[in-house]
C-alpha cells in the first residue's frame, strides 16, 4: 500500500481510537475529525499515538476540510440502538444524512477512496447464513441508516470516487475509549465487577463477532487493494468461525472469569438473529482475523486486572453511549439536535 493522507471521522471513539495508530504505523498521515462527545471516557493508556484531530461535527464538514486527502474513513455516527431510541429522528440526521454529507464533501474535494463503516445488523433477522448478496432486513433506526447510507453511496460512485462499505460484525475487545454497552465487553465487565452474569434472555439469537483491531485490519485491507477490487463493493467483516449464539458469548466470558455465576432467562422479544458468511473479504482481499472471542475476553480481563476496574467506572457515563448523551442533553451542553451549545463560561 502506498503511503496516503487519510481523514478518519470518529477518531475519539471506541474503534477510531484503535484504527489511527495502525494506519500511522504503516506510514500513512492520519488526521482525525471528531465532535468530542465521548472524550470523558479514557479507560487506560493503550495506544501509541493519537492523531491531530479536527474538533467538528461531521454535519458541518466542508469541502476545504477534505482537500488534499487520498482517502476518508467514515466511522463517526451515533452508536447503538438505545441512543437511537433516545434521540429519535436525529439518528437519521446524523447517521444517514450526516454520513452522506461527509461522502459528498469528500467527493467534491477530489478524494478518491471512501470507506464507510456499515454493520451486519443490516441483516436483522436472517434465515440461514447471510452473505453480501442476501436481502437486508434492518430492524432498528441504527441499522436502517446503514442501509440508506450504503444506497446513497452507490449512486455517488464514479471513475473518480470509489466508495466501499464494510459491514462489521458486533465489535468486542479492549480500547482506551472503552465501550461497555456492547455484548462481550458488557458481560466481561459484569463478571469482573459483580461475579455474576444474569442473562435476561435464553441466549439463543446468533451474532457474528469481530475484535476492534480486526476491524482496523479490514480497513487497511480495503485501502491497500486496487480501486477495481473495492469500487462500490460491500464486504462483511469477521470470520466464519466467529458466529456465536449469545449463550456461547456468555459462556466464553464465564470460562475466562472463573467463579463467575452464569444464569439465563426466558426467550427475548428481541428477534434479531443472524449468522453471516465472510468468504468474500477473505477471497477478494486475503483478509483473516487475528482474534477470537476467548482471546478478547482474556484481553479485557488483563486490562481490568491492571487498572483495577471499579463498578463506578464500569457503570459510569464515560463508557456507555446512552448515559453520556443523556448527560450532555440534561446539562444542556448540546442542543436537542446534538450540536454543541458553545456556551461561554
Amino acid at each position: 500500500m502506498k503511503d496516503m493522507k487519510i481523514l478518519v471521522t470518529g477518531t475519539d471513539g471506541h474503534l477510531g481510537c484503535l484504527l489511527a495508530p495502525t494506519l500511522a504505523a504503516e506510514g500513512h498521515e492520519v488526521v482525525g475529525l471528531d465532535t468530542g462527545f465521548y472524550n470523558f471516557g479514557w479507560l487506560y493508556n493503550g495506544v501509541s499515538m493519537t492523531p491531530r484531530t479536527i474538533k467538528k461535527d461531521m454535519r458541518e464538514l466542508t469541502v476545504e476540510d477534505c482537500e488534499g486527502f487520498d482517502a476518508v474513513v467514515a466511522m463517526a455516527e451515533l452508536s447503538n440502538d438505545p441512543t437511537g431510541d433516545l434521540v429519535g429522528p436525529i439518528t437519521y440526521d446524523i447517521n444517514h444524512k450526516g454520513s452522506v454529507h461527509v461522502a459528498q464533501m469528500a467527493k467534491q474535494a477530489g478524494v478518491e477512496r471512501f470507506v464507510y463503516m456499515s454493520s451486519c445488523s443490516a441483516y436483522g433477522v436472517a434465515e440461514g447464513v447471510a452473505d453480501e448478496t442476501s436481502e437486508v432486513n434492518p430492524q432498528t433506526a441504527y441499522a436502517k441508516c446503514k442501509v440508506l447510507t450504503e444506497k446513497d453511496l452507490w449512486t455517488m460512485a464514479d471513475d473518480g470516487f470509489h466508495p466501499t462499505a464494510l459491514r462489521n460484525s458486533t465489535a468486542y475487545g479492549a480500547s482506551p475509549r472503552q465501550r461497555f454497552d456492547i455484548v462481550l465487553n458488557n458481560l466481561s465487565g459484569l463478571a469482573w465487577t459483580t461475579g455474576k452474569i444474569a442473562m435476561t434472555s435464553d441466549g439463543t439469537p446468533w451474532r457474528p463477532m469481530v475484535h476492534g483491531l480486526d476491524i482496523a485490519k479490514a480497513i487497511r485491507a480495503v485501502l491497500g487493494a486496487s480501486v477495481e477490487e473495492v469500487h462500490s463493493e460491500v464486504f462483511n467483516v469477521g470470520s466464519n468461525d466467529q458466529n456465536y449464539t449469545v449463550r456461547q458469548i456468555a459462556e466464553t466470558v464465564a470460562q475466562e472469569f472463573t467463579g463467575c455465576e452464569l444464569t439465563f432467562g426466558e426467550p427475548s422479544a428481541d428477534n434479531r438473529s443472524y449468522r453471516v458468511n465472510f468468504d468474500k473479504i477473505t477471497d477478494t482481499l486475503g483478509y483473516s482475523t487475528d482474534w477470537d472471542l476467548a482471546a478478547g475476553a482474556k484481553q479485557l480481563h488483563e486490562v481490568f486486572e491492571a487498572i483495577q476496574l471499579t463498578p463506578e467506572i464500569f457503570n459510569g457515563r464515560g463508557h456507555t453511549r446512552l448515559k453520556q448523551i443523556e448527560y450532555l442533553l440534561q446539562t444542556q451542553q448540546v442542543t436537542p439536535e446534538l450540536f454543541w451549545t458553545k456556551k461561554e463560561f
